[in-house]
Parts: structure tokens; sequence; C-alpha cells
């Protein structure tokens, strides 16, 4: 295991260097220009062009490259374009606010998807696993948006129950009002992601009803919870645990639509702002925070493989 971990921690740098050269391509071939961002009427020519000089946006695209990846090896990601200030520190400011978010989320998940996935495979073709069945399909198939607006509209403008945008009250620092502002942005992500999770665990589940060894377990006289949760449950994990691993860039990036809807101040929105602005190095640091995540994310995938399965290690 140690082999195949150094392994993998060495192809993160090169790796991260072509993630890195097809986004800033991107970023640098998308319609539009920043300096617009900085443009009055009443402003000359000659002044917009100064502009587009002291942000280093006249020169070639592979040279602006070659600047911006010298700042970064020396651990610098640059300044925004859209208020100037530092990139690391912008997303060190607002990190936690999506780590909250998005793990809150993740767990509650887990905790809703994975015991109805196993009841619903033990009863499969009842009315129970029939209604969970149509949960989960509206789960993946509604926009995220539009649920997120449906909370809102029915829980904070009918009921007037929870707040709608944000993530405090204006002069309120409590805990009880950060868990307020954060239930329907939770409540929208937990929502979205347990169709999936119930899917797989349901799916896999009901594959593993069929083996002898559960069978094996019926013949000892062992009860249905117990068949469930010491013997099939660690055999449905791995697909779980792709899932686990193919969201942990979420916890950076985080939930882009969702934190425009309830202007939930993480990474998603500064995300979602620096693209409507072609904040490039924003954009850039981003792409790099969610490719670092993603590839980490099948890194623990894979350990973890091997760790519950040990037929892998073999």
């Amino acid at each position: 295991m140690s082999k195949m971990i150094a392994r993998r921690v060495l192809q993160i740098v090169p790796m991260l260097f072509v993630i890195s050269i097809i986004s800033f391509a991107l970023a640098k071939l998308a319609p539009g220009d920043p300096v617009k961002m900085y443009v009055t009427p009443n402003m000359h020519p000659e002044d917009v062009e100064r502009i587009r000089r002291s942000l280093g946006l006249n020169l070639p695209i592979y040279e602006q490259y070659i600047r911006w990846l010298i700042q970064v090896l020396h651990g610098n990601l640059g300044y925004s374009l859209q208020n100037s200030q530092p990139v690391l520190g912008q997303i060190l400011q607002r990190l936690p606010a999506t780590i909250g978010l998005m793990g809150s989320s993740l767990v509650l998940t887990l905790i809703f998807a994975v015991p109805l996935g196993l009841v619903a495979a033990k009863y499969a073709d009842t009315w129970l696993d029939q209604v969970l069945n149509l949960l989960s399909y509206i789960s993946i198939s509604i926009p995220v948006f539009w649920f997120g607006i449906i909370l809102i509209d029915f829980f904070s403008v009918q009921l007037n129950w929870l707040p709608s945008l944000g993530m405090r009250t204006i002069g309120v620092n409590s805990f009880p009002d950060l868990v307020q502002h954060a239930i329907l942005p939770i409540a929208t992500l937990t929502f979205q992601g347990c169709g999936a999770y119930y899917r797989y665990v349901r799916s896999n589940t009901i594959s593993e009803l069929k083996k002898s060894y559960v069978e094996f377990g019926y013949a000892k006289g062992l009860p249905d919870w117990k068949i469930l949760w010491n013997h099939v449950l660690k055999n449905v994990l791995l697909p779980v645990i792709t899932l686990l691993g193919m969201s942990l860039p979420m916890l950076i990036s985080g939930a882009y639509i969702t934190e425009s809807v309830f202007s939930w101040p993480g990474l998603g929105l500064l995300s979602v702002d620096a693209i409507f602005s072609l904040d490039y190095p924003v954009i850039m640091a981003m792409t790099l925070f969610s490719g670092l995540m993603l590839i980490l994310g099948n890194l623990f995938a894979d350990i973890t493989y091997q760790i519950v399965d040990p037929r892998i290690r073999k």
C-alpha cells in the first residue's frame, strides 16, 4: 500500500500542472474582458490600456501563464482583479463556511441514505420500497436551485420560520442564529445528495442479499438487522466510498448553485462571482484546489478500498 500511496503522491504535481494549463487557457479564451469592470463612461482609451498593462493583461497568454505559475510556485496565488485582495486570503476566509455547509450536508446524507437504502432493499417491491424509490427519483431529478427556492418560499416567505439568505443576521453573532441560517441550504444539499447514495446502497444490497453468506446467516437464525448491519453493510460500502471520494472536492469548491441561491458566503459563491467577472486569479486558484481535492479524494477512496476489502490488497 505504501508504494501505491507514494506513486499516487508523485503523480499529483504533473496532474496539477496539466490542469492549470487547461484551466488557464479556458479562462483566457472565454468571451469578455475583465478590464471592463474598471472602465467608467468618461474614461479615455489610454487610461483603459494603462489599466490593462498594470494588470499584465496586455502580455501574450503563455507569458501571463508563466508569470502566474512563478507566483504560485512561490506560494502566492495572486490578487483578485475584482477587489485587489489576496486570493489566498479570500479562500481561507470563506473556507470555514463552505466546509461547515458541505460537511454537515454530507454527514446528514449518509445518515439518511445508507439506512434507507438497506431497508428498501430488504423490503424490495413493497409499498415502502416504492415510496422511497419515488423520493429518490425526485431527489435526483429535481433542479437543486428550484428546490432551494421552494424551501425559501414555504419556510421563509409563507411561514416566516427561517431566514432565507446569508449566514448570519446583521449584528447577531450567536450559534443558534448560524444554525437557523444553515437549515435551508443544508436541507437542500442533503435532499439532493440522498438520492444518489440511496440508489447505490439499495442496488448493491439487493445483490448482496442473494449471496450464500446471507442465506447461511438466516439458516443460523440471525435477525434481519444483524445480517444487514454486521454482514451486508460492509460489502455495500465500496460504491459509497467512491461517491465520498468524488464528493471531497465539493468540501473545497462548495456548492455553486446552492450557495448562490441562499447567498451563503462560501467558496462556491466566490467562484461564481469570479466566473462572471472573469477574475482569472480566483478561477485558477479554485480550479487548482478542486483538482487537488479530487486527486486526494480518489487516493482516499483507493486506500479505503484496501482497508475495507482485503481481497484488493492481494
